[in-house]
């Protein structure tokens, strides 16, 4: 929802504040309807050239410490450099400054990196649906944009999504979306799942959908750093360090002639910890969080969630711990062309490799949900949550030996388990694209691009994100999966 539309009485008295002049009448521009998204654009892009830009040769990455930008991206992972390689992609190399702030550069504790790689199409939202079909055709032309090397291993063997009676016209309806924008599957019955899968057991199974394009999985390391070598080749910076704050500042903005208005205590800097600990500010016109896991954590450091008014709403991603599992099945294996398969009790598994080796996992419920403190693994969760239900899934899977395990955060939206994307309606120059849930991986290609274009061209241009703006939290009105695990 648009703000215009808003009906929450907070927002109509921030409209009321932002787009009305100090005699009370409404500027011309708005009478004409112009979206204020695009309006926020226009104003920010007529800033970058007249405020603190800073001049860099176009491609060269430099090593000097930025003490100003144009945008600055909180978060390096897949979303944060997809954000900075769009921005550069849609523009001219050197008509603004890109720096990227990412606290772990190795990325050993990153949830990009520590996911399975997972694309699918099988949701039952268009916006997801629409995102993921954008992931798989960026990763079939990689090597057009990076070059003939380019690859991140890529294997189409597809999702198998189980059903059981309660949730089976969920299912259909779900494939039928799928279908009609673009997704190559086909639902089957349960005798037919029996005929391409006979390792399965299928007793307590009333339908299947199977992904025959298009879906897969492939390495997640390997797409992070085509988007991180791309957008720096572009122009973009990197900067080992974590934000740990920001400072404010009265704004006074122009629009086109019409006289000036102030908006009261905008962020312009961000505060950086270097790893030595030294802290540095960049002065900047623009940011987006896309900080994964932490995202929360620094919205409350721009008063988000602590504030008054729409600033008492919280960005509600928290970091969640998944463990995945990896496991050796040495005898009736099932077969190299085994999907990746969700069960319907949310358990997963698929192949890893040529061998009898597999991966697998299942988020626990709330009584089981682990500490965040670190990314220690609890094996007995396997034995007594994990196993049983692969057992019951797959005979073969009743004698398997656990080879290892690794735990990865969640960047785990609490409000609806979905994305969330776009301006935050208390301040002119904050974005946010985070809280997807586990499906950002697969979804950063088109996540860059969306928030590329709302900056760039003030709204949308190819898949139309609105519904997943932060608006959703102000008015109470999630935006929930059906029938997907």
């Amino acid at each position: 929802m648009l703000l215009t539309k808003a009906s929450n009485p907070s927002i109509r008295l921030l409209l009321k504040r932002t787009f009305h002049n100090k005699n009370g009448k409404l500027l011309q521009r708005e009478r004409r309807g112009e979206n204020p998204i695009t309006r926020t654009g226009r104003i920010l892009l007529n800033d970058l050239k007249t405020g603190y830009k800073i001049i860099t040769n176009p491609g060269k990455i430099t090593k000097r410490f930025p003490s100003e930008t144009d945008i600055v991206v909180i978060g390096g992972g897949a979303i944060g450099s997809s954000i900075a390689y769009w921005l550069k992609e849609k523009s001219n190399v050197d008509s603004f400054d890109v720096v990227v702030v990412e606290k772990d550069t190795s990325y050993s504790k990153s949830s990009t990196c520590l996911s399975v790689g997972g694309l699918r199409q099988q949701f039952s939202l268009s916006e997801n649906i629409q995102m993921s079909l954008f992931g798989h055709e960026f990763i079939r032309t990689l090597k057009t944009r990076f070059g003939p090397h380019a690859d991140v291993a890529f294997t189409p063997h597809g999702y198998l999504v189980l059903a059981s009676e309660h949730g089976a016209d969920q299912l259909l309806e779900n494939a039928q979306l799928q279908k009609d924008l673009g997704a190559i599957n086909v639902v089957l019955e349960k005798h037919q799942i029996k005929e391409r899968f006979p390792w399965m057991n299928v007793d307590d199974v009333a339908l299947g959908c199977l992904g025959l394009e298009k879906e897969g999985w492939f390495d997640p390391w390997s797409l992070l750093k085509l988007l991180q070598t791309g957008s720096e080749k572009k122009g973009a910076q990197y900067i080992n360090g974590e934000v740990v704050g920001f400072e404010f500042r009265d704004v006074d903005m122009n629009i086109e002639g019409v006289q000036k208005y102030n908006t009261a205590d905008q962020p312009s800097a961000v505060v950086v910890k270097m790893p030595d600990g030294e802290l540095k500010t960049i002065r900047f016109s623009l940011c987006v969080i896309a900080a994964g896991a932490e995202s929360g954590k620094v919205a409350e450091k721009l008063r988000i969630g602590t504030g008054q008014g729409i600033l008492s709403v919280p960005l509600p991603v928290e970091r969640r711990k998944r463990y995945v599992f990896v496991f050796d099945c040495e005898k009736n294996a099932p077969g190299l062309n085994t999907p990746m398969t969700i069960d319907y009790s949310g358990a997963y598994f698929r192949r890893d490799g040529l061998g009898g080796k597999f991966i697998c996992g299942l988020s626990p419920d709330a009584e089981n949900e682990p500490d965040t403190k670190d990314l220690e693994v609890n094996y007995e969760f396997f034995d007594q949550h994990v196993w049983p239900l692969l057992a019951r899934r797959v005979d073969a899977f009743n004698a398997v030996k656990v080879k290892g395990a690794w735990g990865g955060f969640y960047e785990y939206n609490s409000f609806d388990e979905n994305g969330i994307i776009g301006p935050h309606p208390a301040f002119t120059n904050v974005y946010i694209a985070t809280g997807f849930s586990g499906h950002g991986i697969q979804q950063s290609p088109a996540i860059g691009r969306a928030v590329s274009e709302l900056i760039l061209d003030g709204n949308f241009q190819s898949i139309d994100l609105t519904r997943l703006g932060f608006d959703r939290m102000l008015l109470m009105k999630p935006l929930l999966e059906a029938g997907i695990i």
